[in-house]
């Protein structure tokens, strides 16, 4: 049956996809697809206080449930969307965004309101196109929707606020949404090659990233088979770390020292399904080899000795019957032992939980690791906190994290716990938050409050953006305008509605996140941590040591000793593992 406007034939659409809420600030040429939503009574609309936490929320929902959509109505709306579709795009969420605009017969006459969407939304989206007919925009749908499912990425789809109450037709192609889960691996000669460098090896090291997480068993067993130690970036953590007695941590700017050193002193690297971004951290001297499913990935990461198109899961099933089994185990013994001291010595961290307002943040992590639920959704503000999930959140098998990890925006915790909640009622979903993360969005608390989320908000409150500072002071540049005048968020979450404590004293970590953990509803746990702790990244440089030694003397130069002592005082650890 044909539906009475594009309006309604959006929403039929979008229910045959899938799709079941809408993130949106209603208004203006959205009017009418907000009216669509609400007589159809299939989709929700969420209202969001700014359509970036509509898009973040959007990002997080389709990276737990295959797909979601976000919109925002004519100019302002459009570029409050980009930060959260850029970083959904990143982490190629399959999001759908309605970007709704002025009338099209005012299209070109530097209307009130009126943007470019093809021009604004181009460098984030892998489809983006504006239907001016009724006739257009059924096609138009069907296939930003097919390009967001299937090139795991952004779909923008103008939409006119004229097109939006006119009569709607049938399209003469297909309004359907079709799913395919192609089997995909190398070709024969291509996994004999592979099969022959990875045979011909004892030395092996294999890297992992989000690509390969529904590969988890097939992982394991390669690396029983190979006695490889398995790294893996932060993304791949939660599905790598688990029942894997040969995995060695992370590598990279938030990773550890045995992943780094494991995969410097392989002969072999095998990356399967990663795009590493840090060129850094990539050894140049071994042979490495990349398996991935998007072909234009392979090898701009690394220098690579062979690279090949698969699936993970499928690939290492073509695979194993070519490989076998090597009996000598002492490169992975060594990388097992060295992991086990870099675990030591992180658990140094945490048996210290400060003192008085200057709480740990280890410890505080590590506590929520604890504490939480096993099959806990965590999302982490870009920054501190980051780091502090990276190094002590352990995967159960059954938690998921989420964070901008490749956009790298601030603010993104908040806003992506709530698509998490929404797409997830039945978690436990925790927002580690830096204070200059959580700062930026502060309006959208009253979205948790609004739909009665139960949320738990967990600041780490130190007063100041420390990633930053620490990129400074590695530089060799005393930190400047990086401390932060906060309001007290206890009372700001409470006067929207949400319950909150403020944590000061260490002995109360533990019993606030019990609590918190406990509680039916929305909470926020302001927690004053430790400004000066540092993160230390898994290999240290002689210019990272100059410039950290520089931007203290210019400290003590400019006469602020008592930063320096603080600083002394807050990672002698690190000083002396560094002595």
């Amino acid at each position: 049956m044909l539906s009475k406007t594009v309006s309604d034939q959006l929403v039929a659409m979008l229910v045959q996809a899938g799709i079941k809420r809408v993130y949106a600030v209603t208004g203006d040429s959205l009017n009418f697809v907000n009216d669509a939503i609400r007589r159809s009574g299939k989709i929700e609309w969420i209202h969001v206080r700014n359509e970036e936490t509509g898009a973040f929320a959007a990002g997080a929902e389709a990276q737990l449930k295959g797909i979601a959509c976000c919109a925002g109505s004519s100019g302002p709306g459009h570029v409050h969307l980009l930060n959260g579709l850029y970083d959904a795009h990143k982490s190629s969420a399959s999001v759908l965004a309605i970007a709704s605009t002025c009338h099209s017969t005012e299209f070109g006459t530097d209307s009130f309101q009126e943007t470019n969407t093809i021009k604004l939304f181009d460098d984030c989206s892998c489809y983006n196109q504006i239907a001016v007919t009724p006739l257009q925009f059924p096609r138009m749908l069907q296939a930003a929707v097919q390009h967001a499912i299937h090139k795991k990425g952004v779909a923008v789809l103008g939409l006119p606020g004229d097109l939006t109450s006119m009569a709607a037709e049938l399209s003469p192609t297909s309004m359907e949404i079709y799913h395919s889960n192609p089997v995909i691996r190398p070709s024969a000669v291509e996994l004999i090659q592979l099969a022959a460098i990875l045979n011909d090896h004892s030395k092996i090291t294999i890297f992992c990233g989000i690509g390969a997480s529904e590969a988890h068993d097939q992982v394991v067993k390669l690396s029983k088979v190979l006695q490889a130690p398995v790294a893996y970036s932060f993304k791949a953590k939660m599905s790598m770390q688990h029942n894997n007695p040969n995995e060695i941590g992370m590598t990279g700017l938030l990773g550890l020292p045995s992943a780094f050193e494991s995969m410097h002193e392989s002969e072999v690297i095998l990356l399967l399904g990663t795009d590493f971004p840090y060129a850094d951290f990539m050894p140049v001297k071994n042979k490495i080899i990349q398996i991935d499913t998007a072909p234009e990935k392979l090898g701009r990461r690394a220098k690579l000795d062979m690279g090949l198109c698969g699936n993970i899961q499928d690939t290492l099933d073509a695979l194993f019957p070519l490989i076998t089994q090597k009996e000598d185990d002492s490169f992975l013994q060594k990388q097992l032992n060295l992991y086990t001291e870099v675990k030591e010595h992180l658990k140094s961290y945490v048996d210290d939980p400060g003192k008085e307002n200057l709480i740990h943040p280890e410890y505080v992590a590590s506590r929520i690791d604890a504490l939480s639920a096993e099959d806990a959704i965590y999302t982490v503000d870009t920054g501190m906190t980051c780091v502090w999930a990276a190094r002590y959140l352990n995967a159960t098998g059954k938690r998921t994290l989420l964070g901008s990890f490749n956009h790298g925006s601030m603010a993104n915790a908040m806003p992506q716990a709530i698509g998490a909640a929404l797409a997830c009622p039945g978690r436990q979903v925790i927002a580690m938050c830096g204070d200059g993360g959580i700062s930026m969005m502060l309006g959208d608390i009253m979205t948790i409050v609004q739909y009665k989320l139960p949320i738990k908000l967990i600041v780490f409150n130190n007063h100041s953006l420390g990633m930053v500072k620490l990129e400074m002071e590695v530089s060799g540049l005393p930190d400047w305008q990086t401390d932060m005048v906060n309001p007290d968020f206890s009372k700001i979450a409470e006067a929207m509605g949400m319950r909150a404590i403020t944590v000061t004293d260490p002995a109360d970590v533990d019993g606030a996140l019990i609590e918190a953990f406990a509680y039916s509803g929305a909470i926020l746990l302001n927690i004053i941590t430790d400004p000066n702790a540092l993160a230390m990244p898994p290999k240290i440089t002689f210019e990272q040591m100059k410039g950290m030694a520089t931007s203290m003397t210019k400290l003590m130069l400019s006469g602020q000793m008592d930063e320096v002592w603080k600083k002394i005082e807050s990672n002698k650890k690190h000083l002396k593992e560094l002595l």
